[in-house]
Formats: structure tokens, sequence, C-alpha cells
């Protein structure tokens, strides 16, 4: 597993109606190699409103359709959820997450 691959999670949780929504591992390579059980995600929606905290993605990364990782809402995840990899993320993709990252926490630059 590695920062900036995307995962289909099943039934994420309660409050999602989707069976299946997909995540972005944002957290620090470090992280994911520990033995800590969870890892930090952004979710995939369909929905994108061209806001800073939004990335662009889509088939290029292995989706479906056009879709955007949504930086405000950041999930803490099991790593035993995230089984089922979709694709990653490009070096100009994850440079983008860290600014929409940056925006979302209001982080200096």
């Amino acid at each position: 597993m590695k920062r900036g691959e995307l995962y289909r999670v099943r039934h994420p949780s309660r409050r999602d109606p989707k069976r299946f929504r997909v995540f972005v591992v944002v957290s620090r390579q470090i992280l994911i190699e520990s033995r800590f059980s969870t890892v930090i995600c952004a979710p995939v929606y369909t929905a994108y409103d061209a806001l800073a905290t939004q990335v662009q993605v889509g088939v290029a990364e292995g989706l479906a359709h056009e879709s955007a990782v949504h930086c405000d809402e950041v999930v803490s995840l099991p790593k035993s959820a995230l089984t089922d990899y979709v694709g990653s993320l490009s070096p100009q993709k994850i440079a983008a997450l860290n600014r929409a990252l940056r925006v979302a926490l209001d982080l200096p630059d």
C-alpha cells in the first residue's frame, strides 16, 4: 500500500448510502508501513464543485468516470479494508492532492 493509491471499500460507513466508495490513501508512507492498523484516506465522489480542496480524478486513475477527491472529508480507515486496488495518482495529481490537503487543513505553504 502506498500514498496516492485508490481503493474501493465496501460499506465504508453507516451514513454512506453507497455499497462501496473509493478512497485515496493520504497518510505519509512511514505511517502506512508502521504497525498502526489504520491510515488516513480521502473519499472520491462523482461530484466536483471546483473547490480548492478537491482534486479531479478519472479514467487515468483507474475509475470508471470523472470524479473528485474531497480533501475536506478525510477519515481514518482500517488497512484491512483497503484490499480492492483501483489505481494510483500520478506525481502531478499527488502534488494537487498535497495542495488540496493544505487548504483543507489550513496549513501554511
